[in-house]
């Protein structure tokens, strides 16, 4: 039997190892799913719903346990780790409080004597091929409504994250879900390539544009939904009628470094306005040197490890690349000599689009800062991309901003803000960064499918 190994990546060390799924394992977890499915979806809406309640407040009260099993296998400070918890019982806050509006049945309209009206139907059994960045955040998104619309969820947490993903499970079925209306896959890409021969009815990814791509091949002729939210180049332009340079510098490097740097919706590139450059760069610079770097356990640490050690290889290239064409590195010195997956934050200044640090996806904290000229110099560089999740615009002037934003081709703009996700609000990629949309009452109906009735009588 193959086994996966987790390892923590502040350490090196080997945390746990657990017996990986095989074909058969896999394919009997998916026959329990497409009969529980059934009885499932026959539950009434509002009892599916007090489930997933008790799952929110589940959370909450296993919260340290589930904070330091985060932090020891995806190596994010401790303190980011609580709060990414809180910020999915957030989401599920909204689901909870919106599910049976969006789901309940409407009456449309009476004509000739014929009612009309729409219900709303589980898609069957769907896939949640989950990510590692943020396990509960993007988890939720999809298993959430998934369950609350009346699915089976065979879910694939990533080989990066799977002891979150096993905490995952363990507190559903103490909120009351039947284990065979969820099941989950332990195993690497393999594992989850297996979950798309399978019959089944839907498919949910989080992750890279490669992968996306492959999965979206493999699914086309199955004829059923298939979402995915993919990567980013997300940039953000700072205007020279900003007031306080130092506040909007950091707020961007928040939004470069945060989860260190390891968020689809990070800051990926900066573009600075000629007036304003220096001073940006030069307050930039000197609050990324006050960052604090350590063990994420350490409360004192603002900057753990990354996830994975080939992503320090992956970012030492980058900066490497700018450096070679012209860019100044102005902090940052590759990796730290020590045991883990450490990698320092890497400013880079000077920097264009010939360099791979401005046009391909770092995830890492690794950022590129571009002066331009004007506005227009603004556009042209932030649309020079094949991603599409967000655009973030610092301005004093709404008015010359929403300009900018307008020409934007990405699900989502900010205006004085960056790196945000709210539960109200659409979560969708264009292009390379997806397809489909989570959250918002989009999010819930992704979930099911509609039915329309004529009924004459």
């Amino acid at each position: 039997m193959e086994t996966l190994k987790i390892i923590n990546p502040a350490t090196e060390e080997v945390i746990r190892e657990l017996a990986a799924d095989s074909v058969e394992s896999i394919g009997y977890k998916f026959e329990q799913l497409k009969h529980g499915q059934k009885v499932w979806a026959q539950v009434p809406l509002v009892d599916r719903i007090g489930c997933i309640g008790r799952f929110y407040d589940l959370l909450d009260e296993n919260k340290d346990e589930l904070a330091r099993t985060l932090t020891l296998e995806m190596g994010k400070p401790l303190q980011q780790s609580y709060n990414e918890l809180n910020g999915a019982r957030s989401r599920i806050r909204f689901f909870l409080d919106h599910s049976e509006k969006w789901l309940s049945e409407e009456w449309i309209t009476s004509v000739g004597g014929t009612r009309e009206k729409i219900t709303y139907e589980p898609l069957g059994v769907i896939a949640n091929i989950s990510a590692w960045n943020y396990p509960y955040l993007v988890g939720v998104n999809v298993f959430i409504p998934g369950l609350i619309g009346g699915n089976a969820v065979l879910y694939k947490p990533s080989e990066f994250s799977t002891l979150t993903g096993l905490h995952i499970q363990s507190l559903l079925y103490r909120s009351g879900i039947p284990e065979n209306c969820f099941q989950l896959i332990i195993g690497g890409g393999a594992a989850g390539s297996l979950l798309l021969d399978l019959p089944i009815d839907g498919c949910f990814f989080t992750g890279s544009y490669r992968t996306g791509m492959a999965i979206a091949n493999r699914m086309a002729s199955k004829l059923v939904p298939c979402q995915l939210e993919l990567g980013g180049k997300d940039p953000l332009y700072v205007m020279d009628d900003v007031t306080d340079i130092d506040q909007v510098a950091a707020a961007a490097l928040e939004g470069v470094v945060y989860n260190n740097g390891q968020s689809c919706c990070a800051v990926e590139r900066i573009y600075v306005q000629e007036g304003v450059y220096d001073r940006f760069l030069e307050s930039f610079t000197a609050q990324a040197k006050k960052l604090v770097m350590g063990d994420p356990l350490d409360p004192a640490s603002e900057l753990g490890p990354l996830s994975r050690k080939q992503q320090v290889e992956f970012l030492q290239d980058q900066i490497n690349d700018a450096v070679s064409k012209g860019a100044v590195l102005t902090t940052g010195a590759g990796k730290i000599p020590e045991k883990g997956y450490f990698l320092a934050p890497a400013i880079l200044s000077g920097t264009d689009h010939s360099m791979k640090v401005m046009k391909d996806e770092s995830f890492g904290p690794v950022i590129g800062i571009q002066k331009v000229k004007d506005d227009a110099e603004a556009v042209k560089l932030m649309q020079d991309t094949e991603y599409g999740l967000t655009a973030a615009v610092y301005s004093s002037s709404f008015e010359r901003a929403e300009a900018v934003m307008r020409q934007m081709n990405t699900g989502t703009v900010y205006w004085n803000c960056c790196d945000r996700v709210s539960a109200g609000l659409p979560w969708s990629g264009r292009k390379h960064s997806g397809l489909g949309s989570t959250l918002s009452y989009t999010g819930i109906r992704a979930f099911v499918q509609p039915k329309a009735w004529h009924i004459r009588g």
